[in-house]
């Protein structure tokens, strides 16, 4: 059977491409990967560990020092291990998110991550988001897409979706931190958030998770079925 392709889903912050990237993939039958998490999870590993995340040489090696794994399950995004350890909503802390940032920024960290992203990419029937995906993980991608919305849209978006994880949001400090976030991925050196020049456009602002996907499913269909 003849494997499939990847897809890739760009984007800033707070724009739900997991949750749109997730139910799209499981219409399709792929894989679903965010790559954010596994900024997160580093982030969240120099944090345990006590490591300043701007001191690039040391965050590095332990990048490389670190068994990377996304093992799969029963849902459509394999659940990511770092030394055998399931990592999941540990990576949900605000905070987590605001050393992410700095971490994302590093020019050596992001070649690691991309190395990695290609291995899992290899397989093939994926689905993979984030921030450079289509413009310099996959650039070759057949199908790319890039979301987009008002950062009001996104901050009140992460609102409910913490709450309803159960952990308090405050939608000031959200939106505060998405504005921050959208500064430091577009204005970074090292590949910065951009749409690719191929990928399909898609302003979710006013727009249901499920219209979104519905407008996925459309153009994956005119473009690759």
């Amino acid at each position: 059977m003849k494997k499939g392709i990847v897809i890739t889903i760009d984007g800033p912050a707070g724009v739900g491409k997991s949750s749109v990237g997730k139910d799209f993939a499981q219409s399709i039958g792929y894989k679903f990967i965010s790559t954010g998490k596994m900024y997160r999870a580093l982030a969240y590993k120099a944090f345990q560990n006590k490591i300043f995340v701007e001191d690039e040489n040391t965050l590095l090696e332990l990048a490389k020092n670190t068994k990377w794994e996304f093992i799969a399950n029963s849902s459509v995004e394999p659940i990511l291990h770092l030394d055998g350890i399931a990592l999941d909503k540990q990576l949900n802390d605000e905070n987590i998110a605001r050393l992410t940032s700095s971490v994302a920024r590093l020019p050596r960290i992001r070649e690691f991550m991309v190395m990695k992203q290609r291995e899992i990419g290899r397989e093939g029937s994926l689905v993979m988001e984030g921030r450079d995906i289509g413009t310099n993980v996959f650039p070759d991608s057949p199908l790319k897409f890039y979301l987009d919305a008002s950062p009001q849209a996104r901050a009140e978006r992460r609102v409910k979706q913490l709450i309803s994880q159960g952990i308090k949001a405050n939608y000031d400090e959200i939106l505060s931190l998405i504005i921050e976030r959208d500064e430091q991925d577009s204005r970074r050196k090292y590949n910065p958030l951009k749409k690719a020049d191929d990928a399909h456009y898609i302003d979710t602002t006013n727009m249901t998770q499920s219209e979104v996907v519905k407008k996925m499913l459309s153009l994956f269909k005119e473009n690759i079925s």
